[in-house]
């Protein structure tokens, strides 16, 4: 079991601290938009900054374990990573809820499901490729 763990710590690392990503992504855009009445879509973008930072700091230091000393680079190319995923995560919601296909807390879920996966492949393919 313990061969197994170690086999995978890098998924399952990322899975852990993405669905926390997830959830502080969530729970932003709830508070935001359901309790404090902002548009969605700027409510979304907010969620989507600073489940972003949160996300960085924790790829960087738990997930990929990047020893990069250029963290600028490192930081611009993540969060450029992520700012394309952010588009995309603006245009499914805005076509969730403009079409009514779903309520947009989970049209929200569904989406983060897509930008997870999308993340974790930029992630390891392009931001922390050989950083350790």
């Amino acid at each position: 079991m313990k061969e197994l763990l170690m086999k995978y710590k890098e998924i399952i690392m990322y899975l852990v601290f993405g669905v926390l990503t997830t959830v502080v992504n969530i729970v932003v855009y709830f508070l935001s938009a359901e309790l404090l009445h902002i548009n969605y879509l700027i409510s979304n973008a907010l969620a989507w900054f600073l489940s972003v930072l949160f996300a960085y700091i924790t790829n960087r230091k738990y997930v990929f374990e990047s020893s990069s000393q250029n963290i600028l680079k490192e930081a611009v190319s993540f969060f450029s990573s992520r700012l394309a995923t952010g588009i995309l995560d603006m245009v499914l919601m805005w076509l969730f809820v403009y079409f009514n296909v779903v309520n947009d807390v989970i049209a929200k879920v569904i989406v983060n499901v897509i930008v997870v996966v999308l993340n974790y492949v930029l992630s390891k393919l392009v931001v922390f490729k050989g950083n350790k």
